[in-house]
Formats: structure tokens, C-alpha cells, sequence
């Protein structure tokens, strides 16, 4: 007798959740289908429609919560108590540290591109971005260009493009973080 399968109103968001966020982090974006997360779960892929209308949509309830995740150390860290230098210094190493911590996560956030997503995710990038130049903004001791924060960004995003799959996590590229973190600290002041 096999076991019975889960109901829609059994299944729960955060199950679906967790199995899609394993598949997409194993496979392309395109290779992932509603029947495949359905699957996995045991359920008709009808039960998963009922809690998400499609798979772009299921995609971006993923990466929002990554997103909220990064914002959230920009805005602990640019209310912290330390000096702006040392806040500068410490939104540099909690980027790239985030990165190098969730490297499949970090993907799916800005390295994933899919006419089928870009829109949902480009807007919580973009958001996320956001959040990113006004932290700068506001710990700058003088008023930066947009060009300045993209280039730093783009040093970031770099940096941790670079570094993923070649370490296991931040620890295994400390360093080399310090020393970038301090090279973009001095760009700016």
C-alpha cells in the first residue's frame, strides 16, 4: 500500500518552498516544472496551483526571501554604532560574505536570467539595489555619483562571481575579502 499523497489544503507553502528552492538550486531554472516539484512532494501538481498560480511566481517567493535576507544586514549595519568608515568597511565584507555563505542563493538572485522571471526578479534586484546606493549614500562623508556606487556594486558582485564554486564559504576567502572590503573603503573616502 503506498502512502496516501498530501491534499492541497495539507500541502503547506513552506513545503512547497523548500522543494522548489532544492530543485532550483540543482537544475536550471527551465529544467524545474510544477509536475517535478509535484513529484517530489507526492502530490498532484494541481495542489501546488492552489497555494502558487505558476512557477515564476513560486521562483520569486525564493529569491524575495534571500533579498529581504541582504537587506536586512545593509540596514543592521548601516544602524550599528560604529564609525562610518568601519560601517563602509562592514557593508563591503556583509555583501560578499552573504554571497560566499549562500553562493546557490546568490545565483538565483543575480545570475539567473529567464524572460519568464526577469521581470519579478529584476524588480526585488532592483529594490535590493536600491537599498545598496542609499546605504552607501548615507554613510558616504562626501556625496558619491551614481557611477561611483555601480562600480562598487559591480566590484561586489564581481568579487563573489568570482570566488563562488572556487571556496566552501566566506572563512575559506577571509582575506581576500579584508583586502577588498579595504580597497573599495579607500576608493570611496
Amino acid at each position: 500500500m503506498s502512502p496516501r499523497k498530501p491534499s492541497a489544503h495539507e500541502l503547506t507553502q513552506e513545503m512547497i518552498v523548500e522543494v522548489a528552492h532544492k530543485q532550483f538550486t540543482e537544475k536550471d531554472f527551465q529544467q524545474v516544472s510544477m509536475r517535478s516539484i509535484a513529484k517530489e512532494l507526492g502530490c498532484s501538481h494541481g495542489a501546488i496551483y492552489y497555494h502558487f498560480k505558476n512557477k515564476a511566481e513560486l521562483f520569486y517567493v525564493i529569491i524575495g526571501a534571500y533579498f529581504t535576507q541582504l537587506n536586512k544586514i545593509l540596514d543592521d549595519t548601516v544602524n550599528g554604532t560604529e564609525d562610518y568608515e568601519t560601517k563602509l568597511y562592514n557593508v563591503f565584507v556583509g555583501f560578499m560574505k552573504f554571497g560566499l555563505n549562500h553562493q546557490s542563493q546568490y545565483e538565483l538572485m543575480f545570475m539567473v536570467r529567464d524572460v519568464e522571471i526577469d521581470g519579478l526578479s529584476q524588480e526585488a534586484a532592483n529594490l535590493s539595489y536600491e537599498k545598496f546606493a542609499q546605504s552607501l549614500q548615507a554613510l558616504a562623508t562626501n556625496k558619491l555619483l551614481v557611477s561611483d556606487i555601480h562600480s562598487v556594486f559591480i566590484a561586489l558582485h564581481g568579487f563573489v562571481s568570482h570566488y563562488r564554486h572556487y571556496v566552501k564559504d566566506y572563512e575559506e576567502a577571509r582575506e581576500a575579502v579584508n583586502v577588498h572590503a579595504k580597497f573599495l573603503v579607500k576608493a570611496l573616502t
